[in-house]
């Protein structure tokens, strides 16, 4: 890793350079070849570290404030780790779920299923009157229909949700 360190209204000494060298190898894990630019500086009482980074053209930059320069560099190199690590594991997601996208649509290229019956639900039919099975549908806002055995003619009916998300069918069997 190439780094360039920076002292504004601060002196970088070699003890300095050498922490933020030995501190910048937890980030050079991650990558092949990457720079870094590292500006120390102080304001008032507070020692400022600033990294920024650029590896495989991605660009990562934090911030780090603290009353020691060393724990405001341990901050920073915290920072940027976690920065990376969180980039690194979207791309790896975003591959994973291209290539299951692409082997999803080649399946369903080779062999597309028609007039079959791809899904069974096994459910209780309960005596109901019309009126009762509304409001029993009702309990439910994710079903679109409700099967039921009619008190009044002890046939199965089915009852459903219309369009208009207001209203209901009945289904009858005739005779």
């Amino acid at each position: 890793m190439k780094i360039q360190v920076v002292g504004k209204e601060l002196k970088v000494t070699d003890a300095i350079n050498d922490y933020i060298e030995r501190k910048l190898e937890r980030i050079d894990k991650y990558f092949e070849d990457a720079s870094a630019e590292v500006t120390v500086k102080t304001e008032k009482n507070e020692q400022i570290a600033e990294v920024m980074v650029n590896a495989n053209g991605d660009k990562y930059r934090a911030e780090a404030e603290e009353k020691d320069l060393y724990a405001s560099i341990d901050k920073v190199i915290d920072i940027l780790e976690g920065q990376i690590r969180k980039t690194k594991t979207q791309k790896e997601k975003m591959m994973r779920e291209g290539s299951i996208k692409e082997l999803n649509s080649e399946v369903k290229e080779e062999r597309e299923i028609t007039n079959e019956i791809l899904k069974s639900s096994y459910y209780e039919i309960k005596p109901l009157t019309p009126e009762d099975a509304m409001f029993k549908l009702q309990e439910y806002p994710t079903h679109n229909f409700l099967a039921f055995i009619n008190v009044d003619t002890n046939k199965v009916n089915v009852i459903y949700r219309l369009k208009d998300g207001k209203n209901y069918g009945l289904v009858e069997p005739e005779a």
